[in-house]
This record gives C-alpha cells, structure tokens and sequence, in this order.
C-alpha cells in the first residue's frame, strides 16, 4: 500500500503499482469484484503456465537501453505473495475448528487472503565487464503464523491463522552491446515453484503476484522506449518487452532510473499530491471512489473493517478526511500545453516521400457562422486527402507511423497496415483518419465503429500502400 510517509516519488510509483487491484470498490469480501483478484502481473509456476496454454505466463522480460561509458545498473524485483488467512473458532475442548468468520466482542473476523511484500535486489553490475548473464536465485520458505483471538475476559476464543506457500525461481540479468557506449540490458524473472495440476486459485498462493522491477544506473542513463532520440530509435524498438513495460521515472528529465511493470504507464508518472492515500485502483476518480465510501450503510462498513486490514484504513482513513480535504480532490488543472506537430523533415526522416498536402475542403470563418463556434460540426468533412501526392480516401490501405511522443497504442500500432473507415473533422477543423488495422482478428468490430478496434491518426501520420507505380 503506498505509504503518505515515502518521499521517493520513485518509491511512490513503485508502491502503488504493487497494489494496483489488491482489491477493488466496494473493498468487501462479498463483492463480486473481489472474487477473482491478483490479475496484474503474475508469474505463475511453469509447469501450471504450460499446462494451460500459457495464457498466464511464467516468465517476465524487462529489455532496455542504457547509455554511457562505463555503466553499472542495480535491479530490484518486487511482487506479492499471497498469504491465506483462516479463521479458528476454540471449542469446548480447546480444539481449533476453521470456520468463515468469527464474531468476538464488536469484531468480526473473515477468512480471505491477504498479502505481503517480498524484494530481492541483485547488487550493482557493471555492463560493460557483464560477459555472461548473472543468475539470482528467488527462495520463499513457507511460512505461518498465530494471532490469537480472546474474549472480553481474556479467555481465548479463537485463532487467526495465515500461511504462505514456498517460491522457487530466478531472476537473469544479461547485456549485450548495441554500439559504441549503448547497452541492451535484459532481466528476465522466471518462476519455477513446484506445479501438480491444482486450479488457478491455489496456484496463486505459488504466483509472484504484481511483478516489477526497478532499474538504478550509476555512470549511465536509460533511454526512453517511448520517445528514443532518433539514432536509437532502432536499437529502442527492438527491445523485446514480455508482460511488463518500461518507463523512464523520477523528476522530469532524470534518466538514472526505471521501473518496469505490469501496468502501462507514461514516462515520469506522478502520484496527484491531493490524495489522501491509496485506493488500489489507478483508473478511477479518487473523488468519486471516497464519496461512495462515506455513503456505505454501517453493515457494508462493518465488513470492509473485518475483509482486510488495508481496507480497514481506506475506511478510517476516508472518514478522517476534513471537508476542505475531500474539496481538494474535485480537481485540478496541472499545466497547460501547447501541441505542436514535428517539423517536417523529422516526420519523414526515415521515408523518402514528397510533403503532406490537403485539400477538398474548406473550413469556414467565424463570421460565416454568425460567431457560433459549433456551426463547424454541420460542415461535411472532405471524401479524401492527399498524402505524398497520393489521394486516399475510404478503403485505402495505409501504413501508420505515428509521431514520437505519443502513447503506448501508438507504440503498439506503430508499422501497421490499416484500413481507412472514414475521414473525419473536428469542431476545430481538423482531420483525422478513423482506421483500423488490417490483422486485427476483431477488425469487423472496429468497423461497427467498437471502442478498441478502431483507431484516430492524423493524415501525416500515415504512408499510403498499394499505390501504382
């Protein structure tokens, strides 16, 4: 859970990353949500992973570029590990008999699994004197431990008990030299615990959970996988990243650390300074997340208390909040930018084609629209563009080559073959290609225009295909 004590914006990320989806709203054991956790990041066992088709994987491979003379990186890998708590009722005759929860005093006790951290950091390498891949061992005994539950009057009542599975794996780190004073460094997280045919849930208990890894550099610096300066924008797309995603992190502008993780994240994330403290759930609006919280009935917070002891302190946490407190988090305006296309000779530095050019249509003046600024959205976009003297329209196929600085779609698409849709225009006048992409196996989905299979690009953007010579 991240901790309002850490500093380290670094730090920040990290930990809010390794619980992103320990549970979600409304934190209760009952709720539907809560019944299929720890779905980010997992490296389950191999044999349980190639038993089921490898849908969930059981290695984890962080490649990056570090820059410098003389390098030396440190590697943390951190995740969770399940740890599952039963609830023991005394008897009569002093036996412990496990049931599903226990009531004793104004408590109540709920059997469900909670979770605690492990790290294992493999000391500083120097790159460039790396002639062959270190190997770390990752060894978790099994581990348990007894609270005792006692009534008002001390007598003991009951028990919680938790117990954790052993792990076995191993973390590699290897290099290799991409050109004068540029490194590729690969660190790949393997699980190799035993596997005998048990179902997901169980499995989990064997599963490093929320996997990630940060990257320290001393003497060096990290090159963004995202926006690579152009000379190693090549060496940067052949960085092979499986089930994770590096990002640079830290101050704006810092390239001495990255963390790599399941979640995709932009280059030096920040934590909102207005937040009170985790909620395990990044994509919501932490306004909305706590008002629901204090609008909870007194039996739905009764068992938020009892699910888990970090549920417990989103609840306490979140009634402690002051009104300006919860006013606070209504929102604010960051910064302001001003977005600019690349210069041209940067768009098409690697393709030697003629400049962009488009035409068909005409945006109007204010003063035709009798100043109303949303008479544009009646004017009908053009039926094509010419890009690279080449005219497309809907049907034609294109290439996309999205502009540096985008997002991790753009990364994704990025070479692509696609299918013009359609061309349309904004309020402002703008024209943007509505395409999808040629091997998607949904395609048809992006043509009933379904969120996820259809994709935005502006003209300059795109590389036509299929043109006659």
């Amino acid at each position: 859970m991240m901790d309002r004590t850490i500093t380290d914006p670094v730090e920040k990320i990290a930990a809010t990353v390794l619980y992103e989806g320990y549970m979600l709203w409304p934190y209760r054991r009952s709720s539907r949500k809560n019944q299929r956790r720890w779905t980010f990041g997992g490296v389950y066992p191999q044999a349980y992973s190639e038993a089921s088709g490898g849908d969930d994987p059981w290695l984890m491979q962080t490649q990056c570029l570090v820059t410098g003379a003389n390098p030396s990186v440190e590697v943390k890998v951190r995740f969770l590990h399940i740890v599952e708590r039963k609830v023991g009722r005394t008897g009569a005759d002093g036996e412990l008999e496990f049931v599903d929860e226990l009531r004793v005093g104004g408590e109540r006790y709920l059997a469900w699994d909670e979770a605690v951290e492990r790290e294992i950091v493999v000391e500083s390498l120097e790159l460039a004197k790396l002639d062959a891949p270190r190997k770390v061992a990752i060894h978790v005994a099994t581990g348990s431990e007894e609270e005792t539950l006692t009534s008002s009057a001390g007598s003991p009542v009951g028990m919680l008990v938790r117990s954790s599975e052993a792990l076995e794996g191993s973390i590699e780190v290897g290099v290799e030299t991409v050109g004068a004073g540029v490194f590729k460094l690969t660190v790949k997280i393997a699980n190799t615990a035993p596997w005998s045919g048990e179902d997901r849930e169980s499995t989990l208990r064997r599963t490093f959970v929320s996997t990630h890894t940060i990257l320290h550099a001393e003497a060096g610096e990290f090159v963004s996988l995202m926006d690579p300066p152009g000379k190693l924008a090549r060496a940067a797309g052949e960085c092979e990243n499986i089930k994770t995603w590096p990002v640079l992190v830290g101050e704006d502008g810092e390239k001495g650390r990255m963390l790599s993780s399941p979640i995709i994240l932009y280059d030096y994330p920040k934590i909102a300074p207005e937040s009170p403290g985790d909620l395990f759930d990044g994509t919501e609006i932490d306004q909305m997340l706590r008002l629901n919280i204090l609008t909870m009935t007194d039996d739905e917070k009764e068992e938020m208390r009892a699910t888990d002891p970090r549920s417990r302190e989103i609840l306490e946490r979140t009634e402690a909040l002051s009104q300006d407190e919860l006013l606070s988090l209504h929102g604010a305006i960051r910064e302001f930018r001003v977005l600019r296309a690349e210069p041209e000779a940067d768009v098409h530095a690697t393709r030697d084609l003629p400049p962009l050019e488009m035409h068909s249509f005409a945006i109007p003046e204010l003063s035709d629209m009798d100043m109303d600024p949303f008479a544009i959205l009646e004017s009908s976009p053009p039926e094509s563009v010419t890009i690279h003297d080449v005219e497309v329209g809907k049907g034609s196929r294109v290439r996309l080559h999205p502009r540096r600085g985008g997002d991790i779609m753009d990364i994704a698409l990025a070479g692509k073959a696609a299918i013009i849709e359609a061309i349309e225009q904004d309020y402002e006048g703008r024209i943007h290609l509505s395409v999808t992409i040629e091997d998607d196996p949904g395609r048809d989905l992006g043509v009933e225009r379904v969120l996820g299979h259809r994709f935005f690009f502006d003209p300059e953007e795109v590389e036509p295909l299929d043109v006659e010579a």
